[in-house]
């Protein structure tokens, strides 16, 4: 007979502790916020950054990753290894929504990094920015299930929102609100307090366990606005950007080739009509233009320096051998400084138009206690070179970032090489994992685990050659679209409409129903300057061609429009071999006639669940229609508008 021992008051017995792997080891991920993908030494810049460019040297350079254009879901991706509308953040937590894809929570069948390491013994500390937290928790009684001691961090130290004053930061230390140890009067400066407290938590583990493997999840709130650093740090770079962002750009490309970050033969993307030439502009436009990188750049060094304090803890103790390093940021430089940059950049959340007269007289004020400034969208592009547009958008320019792995996994003679394969944030989580020598699990902490959308790129290390391991990739943010498959990206016109400049100055469309389809070989065209769409209409095409085509098409409700996302009226449609084979066609069909759903259902049906298996089981090929449903599932939330 079984028998309930806890009903009979006999007590449980607890559940196994794991101990830790003597040798395995450590993980630092670094995860800078808006840098772009040329800001960093190592990949182009004259803004001193030693600490990551010494990692790259020991290490590698990934020039062909990808993030998903915006903070909170590229933070979700990497610390899941799934995609980010597959865990709840298709967006910012900020506004969680009643959409599986926008709710702003992380669910259990998620597990993170953390949790996975945690459960194998490892100490686990995050420190710095989490923005995974739903606005209307975030306070100091919870509920707590979305801080990040519960999502398998031992300790955290930092703030949970998506920016903060560097001066003056709200900040948490594990699950209740705390003051800043000092003022800024006093010198105090959120880079410092947080390099600060991750040696503190270092040196703890160590004077408990001398070989317990750490976790530690350093995300900084810089590059993000408001743009602020001890003046000393900006006088380093007075005058350095006199020049202007244009001749900027063409100097960083002429480096950026000579390193072999980009192909010889890259082209610059042509700056947009909306991006004020740098000759254009007055003198006092240019000052403060000039004044505002100077700000960030310093702002950026002094971000890098004492992150290398931390590298040189782990270094004092001998363990920056068997320490994996991870340097990576969230999306492409930011453009919501607008046109001139900004003395506060908050005024674009508020529907506010910039008044330049305003912000220039606070041009010496940049940086410090009275200002939230930002650069200007000029500068945007620059720190993107040489790609199109920034932040917020699918353009390589929101999606193609940094990624620095440094590995006692990487042989000596691959050390400071390049590697191109292609790659995103849901590829690091099983890249991390697998050079721990740690399996995904099936169950974690008693919840079974949604399947993983990331893939392995440790092969990659010692291969420069090696096959590309990640085909197909979709984007979507905030109504901005693309997919990516085997070297050809499609990629829409759509623009961000959450800010005036962008609306009423930017080219492309407001209207799903107006957006244009541009088709990039992207093997052969870095910055994405030749729109290839209406030259290979047997790549991307609107008219459904073959019975079974034209039969979802007439279910998706399709428009002979060329397009390769879905939304209401459109399907995605690859004539690549393999991606949408007929059988997998035919067999979605058969289980779409079966239901009963409204327009826009059917869509989110195939996505619900952690593989959609109560809709696709019957389907012989799992992995391609988990493929197609989630590269038709996330623009949702408008499809019913």
């Amino acid at each position: 007979m079984n028998v309930d021992r806890g009903s009979l008051g006999i007590p449980l017995p607890d559940p196994p502790v794991r101990g830790w792997r003597r040798g395995a080891p450590n993980v630092v991920l670094i995860v800078l916020d808006d840098v772009g993908f040329a800001q960093l030494g190592c990949f182009g810049s004259d803004i001193e950054t030693p600490n990551m460019d010494r990692l790259a040297e020991a290490g590698l350079r990934f020039t062909n990753y990808h993030t998903t254009a915006l903070c909170s879901p590229t933070r979700a991706s990497i610390l899941t290894g799934r995609n980010h509308h597959r865990v709840g953040i298709g967006w910012h937590p900020d506004l969680p929504m009643r959409h599986a894809g926008y709710n702003g929570r992380i669910p259990r069948a998620a597990g993170t990094l953390a949790e996975v390491l945690q459960a194998e013994g490892w100490a686990t500390y995050a420190v710095g920015k989490w923005h995974l937290t739903p606005r209307d928790e975030r306070s100091p009684v919870g509920p707590f299930h979305h801080w990040p001691t519960q999502k398998g961090f031992d300790r955290y130290y930092g703030f949970l929102g998506g920016d903060t004053n560097q001066w003056t930061p709200v900040l948490t230390r594990d699950q209740a609100f705390t003051d800043p140890p000092a003022r800024p009067e006093d010198g105090y400066h959120l880079n410092e307090d947080l390099a600060d407290q991750a040696i503190a938590y270092l040196r703890e583990l160590r004077a408990y366990h001398v070989d317990r493997p750490f976790f530690l999840y350093y995300a900084t709130g810089a590059t993000h606005a408001p743009h602020q650093v001890p003046s000393e740090w900006i006088e380093r770079y007075r005058g350095r950007f006199d020049q202007g962002w244009d001749a900027w750009r063409g100097q960083v490309l002429n480096r950026q080739r000579e390193m072999g970050v980009v192909p010889a033969g890259t082209e610059l993307s042509p700056r947009p009509a909306w991006v004020s030439a740098w000759d254009d502009l007055d003198e006092r436009e240019q000052a403060f233009c000039a004044r505002t990188m100077e700000v960030f750049a310093g702002f950026l060094s002094h971000t890098d320096h004492h992150l290398g304090r931390v590298i040189d803890e782990i270094e004092a103790a001998g363990e920056l051998e068997n320490t994996v390093f991870v340097v990576v940021s969230d999306n492409g430089a930011s453009g919501q400084g607008g046109t001139h940059g900004s003395s506060n950049e908050l005024k674009f959340i508020s529907e506010k138009d910039e008044d330049f007269e305003t912000d220039y007289e606070m041009i010496d004020e940049l940086g410090g206690f009275r200002t939230y400034n930002h650069y200007a969208w000029g500068w945007a592009l620059a720190g993107n070179t040489p790609l199109q547009r920034w932040k917020k958008y699918t353009w390589e320019g929101g999606t193609r970032c940094p990624l620095i792995v440094r590995s006692g996994r990487v042989a000596d003679e691959h050390r400071g090489s390049i590697r191109t394969q292609y790659s995103h944030a849901v590829d690091l989580f099983p890249t991390l994992l697998s050079l721990c020598g740690v399996s995904a699990p099936e169950r974690l902490n008693g919840v079974e685990q949604m399947s993983i959308d990331g893939l392995d790129l440790a092969a990659v290390f010692d291969e420069p050659d090696h096959p590309e391991v990640r085909l197909t990739q979709y984007y979507e943010m905030e109504g901005s679209r693309a997919i990516y498959h085997d070297g050809w990206k499609a990629v829409t016109d759509h623009v961000y409409q959450g800010q005036v400049e962008e609306r009423e100055l930017v080219e492309g469309s407001s209207d799903f129903s107006t957006d244009r389809w541009s088709l990039i070989d992207t093997a052969n065209d870095f910055a994405e300057v030749n729109d290839l769409a209406d030259e290979h209409p047997d790549i991307v095409f609107g008219k459904i061609d073959t019975e079974d085509q034209r039969e979802l098409g007439a279910l998706f409700q399709v428009r002979s429009i060329p397009t390769i996302m879905a939304f209401r009226g459109q399907i995605p449609v690859f004539r690549q071999p393999g991606l949408l084979p007929e059988p997998v066609l035919g067999n979605l069909i058969e289980q779409i006639k079966g239901l009963d759903m409204a327009d826009g259902e059917i869509v989110r049906q195939i996505q619900v669940g952690a593989d959609a298996a109560h809709v696709i089981e019957p389907i012989e090929d799992i992995q391609q229609l988990q493929a197609l449903a989630r590269c038709v599932c996330f623009t949702h939330r408008h499809a019913g508008e």
